[in-house]
């Protein structure tokens, strides 16, 4: 059986630390077992993308265990934050990186050692297209491999009549645009209506938002299941989960056009996109969504028929499948 390393943040199960790179990395591997593929996990304890000279080292010893020659295949966020020891390994082993989202994205100082692993590297493979674009015009890699994040085939959310039912999932942060979210529900307050922000979140003041912070997965699928319109507000986003998560749902979004947003969503655009960090443009989105039931009906009849287009984790999996024997080589 061809085994397959694949080397993740500590905290990939950590309920209490949910994250769209976490979900994709635990999915892959469970995708990547159901086809026939042995992968060993190697879970990295740090506090990546900042891991320190003790994080450090615990990478290098979990690279400098695995046979010459075997596939190993590294999250990016501990790839890109470790030059120094992701470099020298790829010259051993058969190393793959698997890019979430480019550290670069947000922290340009940084762009030069990412840029040096990414080019060490036999394989590249990113969560979307877009993030394949921004690797090739920042970094020069010509050789890519796109695999989008799967979804889970799901019931089609009830919502509500009204469409007053608001939700936003996933870290309640800057990044995730959570006060551009609350800035523009300020202005809505001659209208009804709930909105509820699923996820992890730091002390934040007291706003129109319900924060649940983490649930479990039961508990988010009946959130969705709830739901009339899911909001994601981000000012930085490689593809955007939930979006697809929603969709495989029939519920239709309202999100930033930023990065892989719009592969998320699909060509048929079902939801509204507008920029990012803007809290009037937003509010004018949720207004027209609110008030125009007709506006309702269209984006959840284009959200229904998404639905039936989305791929599973399977199709994730075999993509990447298809990069490692031919760019990282199979170890056995």
């Amino acid at each position: 059986m061809t085994v397959l390393h694949l080397v993740v943040p500590h905290d990939i199960d950590d309920p209490a630390r949910p994250s769209g790179g976490n979900r994709y990395d635990r999915r892959l591997a469970d995708a990547l077992t159901a086809r026939g593929r042995r992968v060993v996990e190697h879970a990295v304890t740090g506090d990546w993308p900042h891991p320190g000279a003790e994080a450090s080292a615990r990478l290098a010893a979990t690279l400098a265990a695995v046979t010459d020659g075997e596939a190993v295949l590294v999250d990016g966020l501990l790839a890109s934050a470790s030059p120094d020891v992701v470099i020298p390994a790829a010259a051993r082993v058969a190393l793959g990186v698997l890019v979430h989202l480019p550290l670069g994205v947000e922290t340009p100082a940084v762009r030069a050692a990412e840029r040096a692993v990414m080019r060490s590297a036999r394989s590249v493979v990113v969560t979307s297209s877009w993030t394949g674009d921004w690797l090739g015009r920042q970094y020069g890699l010509a050789d890519v491999h796109v695999a989008p994040p799967g979804v889970d085939p799901a019931p089609v959310a009830a919502g509500t009549p009204s469409g007053r039912a608001l939700l936003s999932v996933g870290r309640a942060s800057h990044t995730k645009g959570y006060d551009v979210l609350a800035d523009a529900l300020a202005t809505l307050t001659d209208l009804p209506w709930t909105c509820t922000w699923v996820g992890p979140h730091d002390d934040l003041p007291p706003g129109p938002i319900a924060l649940t912070g983490p649930l479990p997965p039961a508990a988010v699928a009946e959130r969705y299941h709830a739901t009339d319109l899911l909001v994601l507000p981000s000012r930085t986003e490689s593809y955007g989960m939930v979006l697809a998560e929603a969709l495989a749902r029939g519920v239709p979004v309202l999100a930033s056009d930023v990065g892989g947003v719009r592969e998320a969503i699909g060509s048929g655009l079902p939801g509204l996109l507008v920029p990012p960090g803007d809290p009037g443009t937003l509010a004018g989105a949720l207004r027209r969504w609110l008030t125009d039931a007709s506006l309702r009906r269209d984006l959840r009849s284009r959200a229904l028929a998404r639905r039936d287009t989305l791929d599973g984790w399977d199709v994730t999996a075999s993509r990447i499948e298809a990069a490692l024997p031919t760019a990282v080589g199979a170890g056995s």
